[in-house]
């Protein structure tokens, strides 16, 4: 007899997929597509970076690693071959609010294949011979992110921003901070985190609900002991001046200029999401106020590009122009102007449709596959609650010029944000 508890059907009417958590506490999310004969299942762990100590910085992305490095009943390498002669596919990544792991298969294979990624996510052994070798597959990827210039300018940028908040850290960790890690304070994390009420498991495809229901039950039906200190997460306070460091890196052909404001989590999805509106208004396009002006008319940049990244404790909102160093305090200055602008004046009417058009038909395209679908709803019901994934585009078209201006003018500051800026050495 699967135990279940009360579905939350207060959730909007028509959000097409059935979510349920079981007695253990993990949430099942599933949506059966017919048309498709394979099968996605993704399972998402409230495990990212900021569930680190600050000395532990960077375990959460190792532990990614060494979650492949199996269990006392699967040894090394046994998960990718059951996967690969299946012709199936898998992966994993980790970032500030979540880890998450994911295999694509034909539905006829899932009853061999999900048990296995369920004893790889419950049961990792994290031996220690693997810990040391795997350790420097970490590092090697910390020195090759040192050799992208603009990974490089984010990361700071992140860490001139967020000062207080753990967003400001590095997923990948320090080397420093690897190299004091064991195999134990992983198996610590690990118990802590990898809990079932901390999981979402997102079944899509060509799967029948009762067999999904069933299989997942069987397959994640545990609990595990678990005592590890928990790290404080503080507030970042709000922006009261503009914050700017300067890089100097060799070999960089073009200057950067990147800029960043904070707007607010998933505790105010719509402000949010009007954000993400003005980023694409500014600089989504070719027809986007900033590329129009900076790159197609004035030949200032080279290119310039917006981003938006909804998160779940502050929200990014970025600015990153490619120029010439001689332009760039007027770019950064124009850039101010036209935010003072969109603080006071409304758009037009006929602009925001442009955009929010844009916006609504970029969801439906990245709507289209179970693997899409499966990482939307798994990232929304790690951040906030699944359904509100499919509440996106109309919340969009739902937004007036003046609301977009009063969004603009709390949080898009021209004398409030963080600047990094990149030039070429010599």
């Amino acid at each position: 007899m699967i135990a279940l508890l009360k579905a939350d059907f207060s959730q909007v009417d028509h959000f097409p997929a059935r979510e349920y958590r079981l007695a253990n506490g993990l949430t099942l999310i599933h949506q059966q597509v017919p048309a498709s004969p394979a099968v996605m299942v993704d399972v998402w762990v409230k495990a990212g970076a900021i569930a680190e100590l600050e000395a532990w910085s960077g375990m959460a992305h190792f532990l990614e690693h060494m979650i492949f490095k199996g269990t006392g009943r699967l040894p090394p390498g046994k998960f990718d071959q059951i996967i690969e002669n299946r012709g199936g596919l898998t992966n994993a990544a980790t970032s500030h609010d979540y880890a998450h792991y994911y295999i694509n298969t034909a539905a006829s294979d899932l009853s061999d294949t999900l048990p296995c990624l369920a004893e790889l996510l419950i049961n990792a052994a994290i031996p220690d011979e693997e810990f040391a070798l795997e350790r420097e597959v970490v590092l090697e990827e910390i020195r090759q992110s040192q050799d992208d210039p603009d990974g490089l300018g984010f990361q700071a940028l992140m860490e001139t921003i967020y000062q207080r908040h753990p967003y400001g850290r590095p997923v990948l960790g320090s080397p420093e901070a690897l190299m004091a890690l064991s195999p134990q304070e992983m198996r610590c994390f690990h118990r802590a985190h990898y809990q079932p009420e901390n999981m979402t498991v997102v079944v899509v495809g060509d799967v029948a609900w009762e067999s999904a229901l069933e299989l997942v039950d069987q397959s994640f039906n545990f609990t595990l002991p678990a005592v590890c200190p928990k790290p404080e997460i503080l507030a970042e306070p709000p922006l009261t001046q503009i914050r700017r460091q300067e890089l100097c890196l060799p070999r960089l052909e073009q200057a950067r200029l990147m800029m960043a404001w904070t707007g607010p989590g998933v505790e105010d999805i719509r402000s949010a999401y009007g954000l993400d509106l003005l980023s694409v208004l500014l600089a989504g396009g070719r027809t986007a106020r900033l590329v129009r002006e900076l790159r197609e008319e004035r030949q200032l940049v080279q290119d310039i590009g917006g981003g938006f990244s909804l998160q779940r404790h502050s929200s990014l909102f970025t600015l990153t122009a490619w120029l010439e160093p001689q332009y760039l305090a007027q770019v950064e200055a124009i850039i101010g102007d036209r935010l003072s602008e969109l603080a006071a004046v409304p758009v037009s009417e006929v602009e925001l449709n442009r955009y929010k058009r844009l916006l609504c038909n970029d969801y439906a395209f990245s709507t289209e596959t179970a693997s899409q679908i499966a990482g939307l709803y798994g990232y929304y019901n790690t951040i906030a609650q699944a359904h509100l994934a499919i509440r996106y585009p109309e919340v969009i078209q739902s937004f007036q010029p003046e609301e977009l201006r009063q969004l603009a003018s709390q949080y898009l500051s021209p004398l409030r944000y963080a600047a990094t800026v990149l030039i070429p050495e010599g």
